[in-house]
């Protein structure tokens, strides 16, 4: 089996109403949900045809978290990732847990507050093989982070990620990383408006401008975007109507000049 250390194999959005979430990611990516068993708490699974996509499951009121969206990154030795994640700095929030006969995990947050999952498959992935550019699949993934080089370092040590391309504009760095031969996600130094860092998920879509519009129909709205991004997309980021964060990706065949440049009006 093909090691899946360092990458991002699974996501999951908390949320305080499951049924709205459901019909709110039906609209704007097709997803269909399905209710698997699980002790302790209801459990969904959100798929494309017989493709899962997510995980779907309830943010309890005592929390105290908001809702958000979460990716699991694999990892080879989970109880030695974890001690790795401590002794660099990073929290541990959910020590390792199992999942009989599938998997274990913990979730985990970076140095500077950034939270992620990490997952040890104890048995070969069911999930069919899908293109990474599929709509309605994660095609990319974003660090908005404080501070840039202790985060990659972190991640680095942690994961044995690489620097790939990076470029520069108005917004500074971008840099992006790489498991292996392929690049899967960026960084950049998070606007002080933001309080703290954060994980960006972007979902594919076939057109972009029509999925913003069926963000705000729902409920949900557009912070950013639609923009040109570099390598030939792009892209909007998002709240759902409850508020978790997440992005869009309409993948291009063009070449943008600069870094983040506006999408010139249809008009």
């Amino acid at each position: 089996m093909t090691s899946a250390h360092g990458k991002f194999v699974w996501y999951e959005l908390a949320t305080r109403d499951m049924r709205a979430a459901k019909a709110f990611y039906a609209q704007i990516l097709g997803w269909a949900a399905r209710e698997v068993p699980q002790v302790g708490r209801p459990y969904c699974l959100l798929s494309l045809g017989d493709a899962p996509v997510a995980g779907l499951l309830p943010l309890p009121e005592e929390a105290g978290a908001s809702p958000h969206w979460l990716g699991y990154i694999g990892v080879d030795d989970l109880v030695a990732a974890v001690a790795t994640t401590r002794r660099l700095g990073g929290a541990v929030h959910v020590p390792p847990t199992e999942i009989p006969g599938t998997s274990r995990f913990s979730i985990v947050a970076d140095p500077q507050g950034a939270t992620l999952g990490l997952i040890e498959r104890l048995a070969p992935s069911q999930e069919p093989p899908s293109g990474r550019n599929d709509p309605g699949r994660v095609g990319w993934r974003e660090l908005l982070a404080a501070d840039l080089e202790t985060a990659f370092a972190f991640y680095s040590a942690l994961l044995g990620w690489r620097k790939s391309e990076r470029q520069e504009g108005f917004m500074g760095v971008y840099q992006n990383f790489a498991v292996g031969a392929q690049t899967i996600g960026g960084m950049f130094l998070k606007p002080p408006t933001l309080p703290h860092p954060f994980w960006l998920y972007y979902f594919n879509v076939i057109d972009i401008e029509a999925a913003a519009h069926r963000v705000e129909a729902a409920g949900g709205v557009i912070h950013y975007g639609p923009i040109e991004a570099p390598g030939g997309a792009c892209v909007a980021h998002c709240g759902d109507s409850q508020g978790a964060t997440f992005a869009l990706l309409e993948r291009r065949p063009v070449k943008p000049i600069g870094y983040f440049t506006p999408r010139p009006s249809a008009n």
